[in-house]
């Protein structure tokens, strides 16, 4: 019996790619392991957004080797797709196959294990080599044209503490990006926008529904650009009143979204419908117009304003973060202090914030005045600090309210993790089942949520 285990890194993205990885190596046959450990087969799935990103995809391996000398590494995702002989060049990788053929995974894999059982067996020709090549003579590399790739792999993620208390299913419905942002290496590692057909998406929410999920959250590379590559060509709202008109799900959630594509009609849609969580996640990046023109982002930050104030004006109670970079090639003292003040004059709820990695081969890696990293490190910590700020002052605004919230997993003692309709933590009073929605009444803040008792 072969056994497999499969080890993300990244994104919502690629957790989603890995869990369409599992889906199909069960179908093959293989049987799911523990831990990296305990397996015959690790596979890899790897991001590259950051430098870090790649220094923890090298460090799994190097451990995994090192801990279990005989499993058979195969590594994929972004950092495979970007630079494949990096990773082939380390010990105990016996395959890397980029993005481009990640489809391929599941079948090289299982076709290994077929042939270790027959010597008769004969490769799938499409690998060109047999799998024993990446056993006896050195890793197998497929990596291929990224923008000649038009595969979209789509299964759900689960959060989840334990196999019975999964909740929150996250489904992609979209990969790949058409933006060419400066400091990004993303549309060069997943390619061109691609959307998972409308039919498909309704049918796998009609399914986690029918399993007895209460919310789904989707999500994407570049999510609001769904449907733009269909034909005939369909919106991103198109897809939100399908979910909602063709299945019962109790409450759907939206990961990030690009400002520009807030428009009004997504707007109302999210404020109008009580189905859908009161959450917006719009990437900011930077509240400096000068650094944005550098970033090749394609909104001024008076359009970006607009946007938020107007999510904040139709929900008042509603999450509102974005992503934001400190020390892009060239910012000043006075444009972080921009940025900061930006930040400060809108009504978000948190922030994620990141210091700017240079990635091999964009623009911005080759601009001149990148930021020493002290400095970098120093304007990190200013935002975080006012995003802190922030959050408490929203958490503290719900002190008294009753508000949906979504049961996660029971914890040590008698009380139960929780999330708000509008993203916050929650301990709640009392062990209550997972996966279940429930008004609660909100008794006080702590460090970095709320307390709550169920409001019968």
């Amino acid at each position: 019996m072969s056994t497999f285990h499969v080890q993300n890194f990244g994104c919502r993205a690629a957790q989603a790619d890995g869990a369409a990885l599992e889906r199909q190596l069960l179908e093959h046959g293989l049987h799911p392991a523990d831990d990296a450990g305990a397996a015959e087969f690790v596979i890899l799935n790897t991001c590259t957004v950051t430098g870090a990103a790649d220094q923890d995809a090298r460090s799994a391996i190097r451990r995994i080797h090192r801990e279990n000398p005989e499993c058979r590494i195969l590594v994929t995702g972004c950092y495979a797709q970007r630079a494949p002989q990096e990773l082939a060049a380390l010990p105990g990788v016996a395959w890397v196959v980029g993005n481009s053929h990640k489809q391929d995974v599941a079948g090289i894999v299982a076709q290994t294990q077929e042939w270790r059982r027959s010597p008769n067996f004969i490769p799938v020709a499409t690998l060109g080599r047999s799998p024993d090549h990446a056993i006896a003579n050195g890793p197998m590399v497929l990596v291929g044209d990224i923008f000649a790739h038009t595969e979209l792999l789509a299964a759900p993620v689960f959060e989840a503490r334990t196999h019975s208390e999964r909740t929150r299913p996250n489904l992609k419905v979209q990969d790949g990006c058409d933006n060419r942002c400066s400091f990004c290496v993303i549309p060069a590692v997943r390619g061109q926008s691609r959307s998972l057909r409308l039919a498909d998406a309704v049918r796998e929410v009609r399914a986690l529904v029918e399993a007895g999920y209460r919310e789904v959250v989707i999500s994407g590379i570049n999510l609001g650009r769904w449907g733009r590559d269909l034909e005939p060509p369909r919106r991103f709202e198109d897809l939100i009143e399908a979910i909602l008109a063709e299945t019962t799900l109790e409450r759907l959630r939206l990961s990030s979204v690009e400002p520009m594509d807030w428009t009004e009609r997504l707007i109302d849609l999210v404020a109008g419908e009580s189905r859908i969580a009161r959450h917006a996640h719009v990437p900011l990046q930077s509240g400096s117009d000068r650094v944005l023109r550098r970033m090749h982002r394609r909104y001024r930050p008076w359009h970006y304003a607009e946007r938020i104030h107007r999510i904040r004006e139709r929900m008042p109670l509603a999450a509102i973060g974005a992503d934001v970079m400190v020390g892009f090639p060239g910012e000043t003292d006075a444009e972080f202090e921009e940025n900061r003040a930006f930040i400060a004059s809108l009504p978000f709820t948190y922030l994620h914030v990141f210091t700017y990695s240079a990635r091999p081969g964009t623009p911005a890696a080759a601009m001149p005045g990148q930021v020493r990293s002290e400095v970098a490190r120093e304007r990190n910590r200013v935002l975080r600090e006012l995003a802190a700020e922030k959050n408490l002052a929203f958490r503290r605004q719900m002190v008294g309210r009753t508000i949906p919230a979504i049961t996660l997993s029971a914890q040590d003692g008698d009380s139960t993790e929780a999330l708000t309709d509008n993203y916050l933590k929650m301990r709640l009073a009392g062990r209550h089942e997972a996966n279940q929605w429930m008004g609660v009444r909100v008794v006080g803040v702590t460090k970095d949520g709320l307390e709550g008792v169920c409001n019968l």
